[in-house]
Order: C-alpha cells, then structure tokens, then sequence
C-alpha cells in the first residue's frame, strides 16, 4: 500500500500537460492545450488539458480525469498501479507501508497461489500439445469445432488427462505444495483419500484477471455422462472470486476502449469463436448469473453493452434480471436475440466477422421494446399478466440512475405498454422512493447557529423526491465557491462584532436543516465527504474531488468546474442571471436553495392530493383529516417559499 504521504508527492509532481504530451500531439490556445482525443476517433480537436486545473476534458465523448485518471485510462491501469507509473516518470520512490507479519503471510500465500495456477495452464497446455490422449482427444475437440492453432494460443487452452492423479502428482514431483493445488481446486484432498484431480478429462480454459494472470480455469468434460457436469469452474479462492471476473476481458479491453461497445454473451466458446472471427469487445459471464462488480468491470472502459442471446426464451427469461443490473450502473444496454437454434459460438462460425455486425446492427434493440415483446406473448389476453409486465418494465426503468434517460423509456413504455404515461412517472417514482427507503439514510447532527435566518421550514413529514437537477446546482456552488464569504451576520453574543458565512456554511445548514438528503448517489457522496472535510476543519481545495480515486467523483467535479460547465434550465426559467461572478452569489445561492427546496415540497404537494383522492367511502375520518391538515401546512410552506421568489405561486 503506498503512503498518502507518496501519493501527494505524486499528485503534487504530475503536471498534467506533461504526462498528456507523451501520448497526445497537444497545441497551446489561450492558457489551455487542445488535441485530438486518443479515447474515440475524431478530425476536429475536442480534447481539453487545462494546466492551472491539472485536469484534461473531452467534449466529444466526455472522458475526464487529471493526470492519474489519464494514465489509468489510456493504459488501462489501475490507481496504485498509475500512480507507480507517475512515480517512475517523477523519479519519487513510492514508500509503501510496511506490512504486519499477517499481511506479509497473505500476500505471500496470494503469491504462492499464482504460480502454482501459473504452473498449471503451462501443464495443461502442454498436455494439449505433446501428450498423445491431449492430442487425440483434447486438440481434435477444438479443432473439430473449427478452432485454428492461433486461437487455441491465444487463449492458453490445454487438457487434463483423464487419469485420476496424474496434475496432482507431476505438481508434486515439481516441488509444488498440496496445500496450494487444494486451495486453488486444482486438486481435491479428502480425508482417508489419495488427493486427485478436479478437472481430469476436460480441455481446459484458464481464467485470466485483467493484468492477464491465469487466476482459475473452467473445464469441460469429454466423455458422455449424465452423472457429471458438463463444465465445472475452480471453487472460489483467495485469488479468484467469480463474481468480480468476466472470461476474456484482458484479450477484449482494448478492443472495448476502441469501439466503445462491449458485447456480453454467456460461454467460453462464445468468446472463442466470436474471437476468431475478427470481433474481440466481447466478453462472457461464464455461465454464472451477471453481478454488479462485473458489470462495473466493463464499465471500465465503456458504457454501451450488447447482450447476445440466443433463441431460447425460457433462458433469455431467466436471465433478465441481468439487464436490470446493468440498467442500475447506469450503462447503455442493447439486447440481440440471435436467430433460432443459433448461439454466438455457432453463428460467429458459420458467418464472417461482416456478417456477424451487420446481423447485430441490424437486430439490436432496447431492453423496453425487447423485454415487451417477449413478455407480451403471455400477457396480451390476460389481464393480471399484463400488469404483471407493465410492473416489471416500471422496476426495469425505476433502478435508471439518469433521469434523462429514465424520461425517455418512461415515455418509450408508454407507448410500447399502451398506459397513460403519468401512472409510469407515478409507479416509476413509488419504485425509486422504495429503493431508498429501504436503505439507512445518514443522520446529520450538522449544526450552525450563527447564519442569516433559514428560507421557510419544510414540514417534518414531507418525503424527499428526487431533484437531481437542483442537487446539481447546490454542488456546483460548493465546488465553485465553497470557501467565498456570502454574507456577514451579527454575532448573538456581540451584536457589534460580524460574523461571516460562507458559501459552503449557508449550502450545508440550509440541506441538513431541513433533514434533506441528495438523492443522486455520486452527489451524496461528494457533499457528504465535503461536509466531513469541513467538520474536520481542513481547508477545501478543488483538488480533492477532481484527483479522486472514485472515478465518478472525479469526473462529476471535473465537469462542474470547467469553463464550459453550463448552468441548469432553472436559471432560464425562473429569469435568473448565471452566476458568472462572485458578487451575484447573495443573489443566485439563497434562490437556488429555495428552488430546490419549492420542488421537493410541490412533489409532496401532489402525493397529499393524490392520497386524499383515493379515499373511498369506508375512509376513516381522523386519516382524512391528518391529510388535509398536512395539506394546509403544505400551502402555507408554498406560500412562504413563493413570496422568498417574488412569485405569486408556484
């Protein structure tokens, strides 16, 4: 682990038109560098490095960082490991911290478990080759389904000989410990038993992490039987966690970087093949349920994920909670369902890479038009089946982060779904109140006595909604203007003596005051790690968000403080100026502040009118009459906030 102390060095030193130079040809215009993106194809230069930020921008695909973000992103890095990469450049040694006894034991058992699976591909790869049953069985299997001797090596497949023992003991006769070969499943120790191999007669298909270190292997057997599995997977261990790895990502992430598309699709075959045909960005579950650490693996190098299916519906049916996971990471998903009695392996060898594109291109689709038409067979004559679907497409578009992208399938649904598009807005925002309900929402003991008297009180029984919008704005003044004095107030012990607030106090007490939370996830994070900063006393420095290891911290900092950041529809709408200098914040951050504020209580507004409408006759009068006094308290609030905004009404 390196030292903070290292890592401010290192941050400190990297001069972020320095490091960007020795990828990108960067020509000066004004006090920034313009170039041509090195992260998509373009002719006309986008690419943004502001030198006084120590940030870079581009305005055509959006990719953002500062000097580790960029070197983490062109050569696909890790953090520590681009960090080490800045030291070398900086000539600093990197002083990592000193490790317990415990902690140098498991690395060095990590370790141990590494070469050992690194010594058996090499086994299992040469069993292929140079052993007569690997030839005969194991390299004629792959060959039969069309595999050239290129791909086979470039996947490092290999074959474990259907004798009982026979890894087992050519480990041990290398000086590898059984201890080891148990632990990472290569062999299986049981008590009164002579250990033996898992995989014995299988091919074999090493699992490599990302750095591509073989960490695992899946293995298919092959002989006919029922009582057996048809493929089996190392067990989890202190090197491999399934659930955080995808077969084939280190041959497929700099193809998923250049075409900015990652197709999914369910086997090692499926990768193989596709592969071979000329198509790489593809990458496989391996036949395990998709989770969120896999789907942020992808994330890594795009957004945009093609889920490959092929013509079996009960499976593809199985499998849909998968695309939930990847609509919830907020990534772009497209689904292809192949044609009848094809899967990717097939089809990609039975068709040119051309042919393979064009059929996907032509055949992709959204997950609302392909999830309705799936589901729609079931349900178009039965009633309780179609809301069933109408419910399931509403959790699908619930779990969108972005709300932009949430309107457009909301208004895709209603169209698709034939319902009236206020009960999607409506069921879509009950799903989404729930989600975080269901959560522990952080309490706040923020307390700040001295401050300019507070904008109306929103009543304690107002649910928050989501204004991931005015959120926005609230974070863009504290980034921007965190540490400016926005106003002087008397002290209540001094009268005489001024006290004064700054941006950052009057943001803070205004949120936490009124029990309010940011809704938006990154947001949260971002004002509750300035809040804690604050709480700490330490001085705010822009630099903290946008050289954040949380890579979306940084890029949502990095975009509300360029130049080109563009202010909300709200200043528009409501005739404000765009704070543009400092001597307009007494105006723009009080008006903010109640903006947000008069969304969240209209919100509620609408849900009491709502409650109170759906009443029946059976009703009980002390619920009706809680509502209508809520009600009341409602519009005085509305009143109080109107007249703070020189309106009439909102």
């Amino acid at each position: 682990m390196i030292d903070q102390h290292t890592i401010d060095r290192i941050l400190a030193a990297s001069d972020v038109v320095d490091v960007v130079k020795d990828f990108v040809s960067l020509k000066k215009r004004g006090t920034n560098y313009i170039g041509l993106c090195p992260f998509h194809n373009e002719k006309t230069p986008s690419f943004n490095v502001s030198p006084s930020k120590g940030i870079f921008k581009c305005f055509g695909c959006g990719k953002a960082g500062n000097a580790v973000g960029f070197v983490m992103e062109h050569e696909q890095m890790g953090y520590v490991d681009a960090l080490k990469f800045l030291a070398r450049k900086y000539n600093i040694e990197v002083e990592e911290k000193e490790l317990s006894a415990e902690e140098l034991k498991q690395r060095n058992e990590r370790e141990s478990l590494m070469v050992v699976v690194g010594w058996a591909q090499h086994y299992f790869t040469d069993t292929l080759h140079k052993h007569s049953e690997g030839k005969s069985i194991g390299l004629s299997y792959f060959r039969e389904r069309g595999l050239r001797d290129d791909t086979i090596e470039k996947f490092q497949l290999g074959y474990c000989l259907e004798q009982r023992d026979a890894m087992t003991q050519a480990a041990i006769r290398e000086g590898y410990r059984l201890e080891y070969l148990s632990k990472t499943g290569l062999s299986i120790v049981r008590d009164g038993m002579d250990p033996f191999d898992r995989f014995q007669g299988r091919v074999m298909f090493p699992i490599h992490s990302i750095s591509g270190r073989v960490i695992a292997f899946g293995g298919r057997i092959m002989k006919a039987d029922k009582k057996m599995a048809k493929y089996i997977n190392s067990p989890e261990s202190d090197i491999y966690h399934k659930s955080n790895v995808l077969y084939g990502i280190f041959q497929a992430k700099k193809a998923i970087t250049q075409e900015n598309k990652c197709f999914l699709v369910e086997g090692y075959t499926d990768v193989i093949s596709l592969h071979q045909s000329g198509i790489e960005n593809v990458v496989a579950s391996s036949g395990t349920a998709l989770t969120p650490d896999q789907i942020r693996l992808i994330k890594r190098f795009t957004s945009n994920i093609t889920v490959l299916y092929d013509g079996d519906p009960a499976g593809i049916k199985a499998s849909l909670r998968g695309i939930d996971l990847i609509l919830e990471e907020g990534l772009n998903v497209k689904v292809v369902l192949l044609p009848e009695g094809e899967d990717p392996d097939s089809y990609a060898r039975a068709h040119s890479a051309v042919e393979v594109l064009n059929f996907i291109a032509a055949n992709e689709t959204d997950f609302i038009h392909f999830k309705t038409r799936l589901l729609l067979k079931d349900a178009e004559r039965d009633p309780i089946q179609r809301a069933n679907l109408i419910s399931d497409i509403v959790r699908s578009v619930a779990v969108i982060p972005d709300p932009v992208t949430r309107e457009v399938y909301i208004k895709e649904s209603t169209k698709f779904l034939n319902v009236d598009e206020a009960l999607i807005y409506s069921e879509v925002a009950k799903k989404r109140r729930e989600a975080y309900s269901n959560g522990t929402p952080q309490q706040y003991s923020y307390a700040v006595t001295e401050v300019k008297a507070k904008t109306p009180v929103i009543p304690s029984f107002v649910d928050e909604v989501f204004c991931e919008e005015e959120e926005k704005e609230l974070l863009y003044y504290l980034l921007r203007f965190g540490s400016q004095k926005l106003f002087e107030t008397p002290s209540s012990d001094d009268p005489d003596e001024a006290i004064q607030v700054a941006v950052d106090t009057y943001i803070i007490n205004e949120v936490l005051s009124d029990d309010l939370e940011f809704k938006n996830l990154v947001y949260k994070k971002i004002f509750d790690e300035y809040k804690a900063k604050k709480d700490n006393g330490d001085e705010f420095d822009s630099r903290h968000f946008t050289n954040h290891p949380d890579k979306d911290i940084s890029q949502i900092a990095i975009n509300l403080t360029t130049t080109q950041h563009q202010l909300s529809k709200i200043w528009s709408k409501h005739h404000a100026s765009a704070p543009d200098e400092i001597d307009i914040l007494r105006e723009a951050i009080p008006k903010s502040v109640l903006i947000y504020k008069a969304k969240v209580i209209k919100e509620a507004k609408l849900r009491l009118h709502k409650q109170l409408s759906s009443f029946g006759p059976d009703a009980k009068p002390e619920e009706y009459m809680q509502v209508m006094q809520q009600i009341q308290e409602i519009l005085s609030t509305m009143s109080s906030l109107a007249r703070e905004l020189g309106r009439n009404q909102f």
